[in-house]
């Protein structure tokens, strides 16, 4: 009697709602959704703090890992780095790697972590989602001066989001304003074969073992 192999369980964590969508929405357009299910953590501590029963989880699993660089990528890859080798992960590199880094154990899950927005900038989802706008978009080029501008009479948020300002300004002149980052690359505002978008996806096709999927 044969017995059918079960799939290993395909988790990726992320910080929050918009870090969930956007990876979401990516893998709905590369028709890969219904094999990766996306947890969000409410944040960056509290992912971190849970990452141990994620890895200690039933069954076999494959687990990736989506967080914010934010103003310093060294220190936020060292924060991961220092609890994975704490739990058993010998090969983690001293930085991440630029496509992606996945470790691949004997014993352990497999484990993949991403730093938006490109694992050597520091920055955010939003910078991500900024190199999926269309190259050459004039009104790129405008919602960064008017940001600006703004700015110039007022600066009301700090300056690490001003990035989120500018995208969503953006977002805000599409065929239907305001749409979410997500729904932006669902209504193809974004696109989804962009080459960073591109990469993310090559390297959760791999982490998952996705290739012939």
């Amino acid at each position: 009697m044969l017995v059918r192999e079960e799939a290993p369980q395909n988790y990726l964590l992320v910080e929050g709602d918009d870090d969930a969508q956007v990876p979401h929405h990516l893998l709905m357009r590369n028709t890969i959704h219904e094999q990766v299910t996306i947890k969000k953590k409410g944040g960056i501590q509290e992912l971190l703090v849970s990452l141990r029963t994620e890895l200690k989880g039933s069954g076999e699993r494959r687990l990736g890992i989506i967080i914010d660089a934010d103003t310093d990528i060294a220190v936020r890859w060292q924060a991961l780095r220092d609890r994975l080798v704490a739990f058993g992960y010998n090969t983690v590199p001293q930085v991440p790697l630029s496509d992606g880094t996945i470790l691949v154990e004997d014993g352990q899950p497999v484990v993949g972590v991403w730093i938006m927005p490109n694992n050597k900038l520091p920055g955010m989802l939003e910078d991500f989602v900024s190199f999926l706008v269309p190259q050459g978009d004039p009104l790129w080029l405008m919602a960064e001066d008017v940001v600006q501008r703004v700015i110039g009479v007022e600066r009301r948020f700090p300056p690490t989001q001003t990035i989120k300002a500018h995208l969503h300004t953006w977002l805000a002149w599409q065929e239907e304003p305001g749409k979410p980052m997500g729904q932006a690359i669902t209504k193809r505002y974004l696109k989804a074969e962009a080459p960073h978008a591109q990469q993310l996806m090559t390297w959760i096709r791999q982490l998952f073992n996705l290739e012939q999927v």
